[in-house]
């Protein structure tokens, strides 16, 4: 075994990795221009990879698979046992046909519709307010959004409570003590409620539209002909409605941008194509997901670096979105990057990277982008709002990390 001195000496970084947040990886790769770097993390020996050789490793489906990779505290807060995240090989492709079904342009502008609706109904309500905390609207909004576009049934009285269960899973992860088991919590009932409404769909007595991500969940069969167990279909529909929540903090970040940089709102507003490089410059430019995890297929040497077989691997998301050898500038908030972007695949990785089909890049970035147009544009071209004194600064140590007020706007008017 060759002799390879980029790691930490000592003992388990755990605690730092949630005490340093979106940096533990970054300061240890990037300070040293390297593309891995060793730790030890939850008891064993792990490989931290950054940069855009990094990220082609890490998608490596002959180096890299999920199965095992994910700690448990997270798929029991997060993403839910056994869906998606944890597939490899054919099961996994076959799996990730189903949500890319979903994602066609028909339900894509659907979706942007929906968004576009919630807005002026929400818009309306806000001006009888005399302030709203635009993180929290956006939560019970996108709550609204999602399951309208994935076809759940959703009384207006449950809103709120489903939107909070929501808002603690989302937050739950990067949780210790009895916040994460909150967050647990919050993961049983929601998987409880969509498998109740999978069931449903199943003996007919809830109707569901083909093509809706309820519909497909319920009726989608394995490679051997089965239809999915009710609470893995109900796992994976969660997996279809909970990113799209989650789009709340790229919208709150958005609109820090346009308050921070002079100038974004009215390019917003007044471009089509400057919308979509504010929105994909939003999820560069913030923190949203800090990692992902793989583990090794075999042993195998990269860059002087010997992995073992069965080997924890992170990607380092947040810092790829800032590796300076990737973007002119990292730190600078500019649009105007993504005006001559050639769409690579292992460059801008906010909800990870690769190919669609064959990895495990999340097609839900369509979907996202959609939700972000819409709300960026109809904040732009359509709302007034003051700012009241506030704490508007956010955390890189906190995961997930979210303006601290959480955006607070008074005098909310249409335009």
């Amino acid at each position: 075994m060759s002799y390879f001195p980029a790691k930490d000496k000592g003992p388990d970084r755990s605690l730092g990795i949630l005490k340093d947040g979106y940096n533990f990886a970054r300061k240890r790769l990037q300070k040293q221009h390297l593309d891995v770097y060793e730790t030890k993390l939850l008891g064993e020996r792990a490989a931290l990879l950054g940069g855009e050789k990094g990220a082609e490793l890490f998608y490596d489906n002959d180096k890299m698979k999920r199965g095992g990779a994910m700690p448990a505290f997270i798929l029991k807060t997060l993403f839910g046992e056994n869906g998606i995240q944890t597939m490899d090989g054919n099961p996994f492709e076959h799996r990730k046909r189903l949500f890319l079904s979903l994602m066609t342009p028909e339900a894509l502008d659907r979706l942007f519709q929906i968004t576009v609706e919630h807005w002026e109904r929400a818009s309306e309500v806000w001006e009888k307010k005399r302030k709203v905390v635009l993180y929290n609207e956006m939560l019970t909004l996108l709550m609204k959004v999602s399951c309208e576009w994935a076809g759940v049934p959703l009384k207006d009285k449950e809103v709120k409570k489903r939107a909070d269960d929501f808002a603690l899973m989302i937050d739950g992860f990067g949780s210790i003590g009895p916040k994460h088991l909150q967050s647990r919590k919050a993961r049983q009932r929601s998987e409880q409620w969509f498998e109740n409404l999978i069931l449903d769909v199943r003996e007919g007595k809830l109707e569901a539209q083909e093509g809706t991500a309820i519909f497909e969940m319920a009726m989608h069969r394995d490679l051997n002909g089965k239809h999915l167990d009710a609470r893995m279909a109900a796992i994976e529909l969660l997996n279809i409605v909970r990113p799209t929540v989650a789009v709340s903090k790229f919208i709150t970040f958005g609109a820090l941008a346009m308050e921070e940089f002079p100038g974004e709102k009215e390019k917003v507003a007044g471009s089509e194509d400057y919308l979509y490089y504010f929105a994909q410059e939003v999820r560069r430019f913030y923190p949203f997901v800090p990692y992902l995890p793989a583990r090794t297929k075999k042993e195998f040497a990269w860059q002087g670096y010997n992995f073992s077989e069965g080997q924890l691997v992170l990607i380092d998301v947040y810092g790829n979105n800032h590796d300076p050898r990737i973007w002119e500038e990292p730190e600078t908030f500019n649009p105007e990057r993504f005006r001559n972007w050639n769409g690579g695949l292992f460059d801008l990785i906010p909800q990870g990277g690769g190919d669609y089909e064959k990895n495990h890049r999340c097609p839900g970035e369509w979907s996202t982008l959609e939700i972000l147009k819409a709300s960026f544009q109809y904040m732009a071209q359509h709302l007034e709002y003051k700012l009241p004194k506030q704490d508007l600064s956010y955390s890189l140590n906190k995961m997930p990390a979210l303006p601290k007020d959480g955006f607070i706007m008074k005098s909310v008017k249409k335009k």
